[in-house]
């Protein structure tokens, strides 16, 4: 799919499956999102490949997060614009039942949204985000010696270097 044609929920042809257990988040991402990311982020993204994990696609001003094998979704955020220009995200969901989603730690969650957000979507390189992935992540499982790399590909479907 060329980079500048829309991706819409038809573009996965039935394989999105709604949040089952939506749950507000109480910690959300304070970046303010320029009206180019906005219009970006409202072109969405569909995975290449079975290595990319999240697909992302926009209704109105809310941006759907679905893992790309299961089609599951995880985050739903709607964007509301700021006084001074661009966007924030002014609430979002994430999905509870442990079936479909392990996550249950809310500064993982809002991390994890960002990032997805500015690595997958907007293609940036989003170092100190991956940097805090990896930590929170070790911090997690209570190993300090996870492979960053590893950690950013289990997560995100990226490699370190992406």
């Amino acid at each position: 799919m060329p980079a500048d044609e829309r991706v819409t929920r038809s573009t996965f042809s039935g394989r999105i499956r709604p949040i089952s257990a939506p749950q507000p988040m109480p910690q959300l991402p304070q970046r303010i999102w320029s009206d180019e990311d906005w219009e970006r982020i409202q072109r969405g993204y569909a995975s290449r490949d079975m290595d990319e994990k999240w697909n992302v696609f926009t209704e109105g001003e809310v941006a759907f997060l679905h893992r790309s094998w299961t089609g599951r979704g995880i985050f739903e955020a709607t964007f509301a614009p700021v006084d001074d220009g661009g966007r924030r995200i002014a609430r979002a969901v994430v999905e509870r039942d442990p079936k479909r989603y392990r996550g249950t730690d809310d500064d993982y969650d809002c991390l994890m949204l960002e990032l997805v957000i500015s690595a997958v979507v907007l293609g940036e390189p989003a170092t100190d985000l991956r940097a805090r992935l990896v930590e929170l992540t070790r911090r997690r499982s209570g190993s300090a010696d996870a492979p960053a790399g590893l950690v950013q590909h289990s997560a995100l479907g990226l490699r370190s270097d992406s």
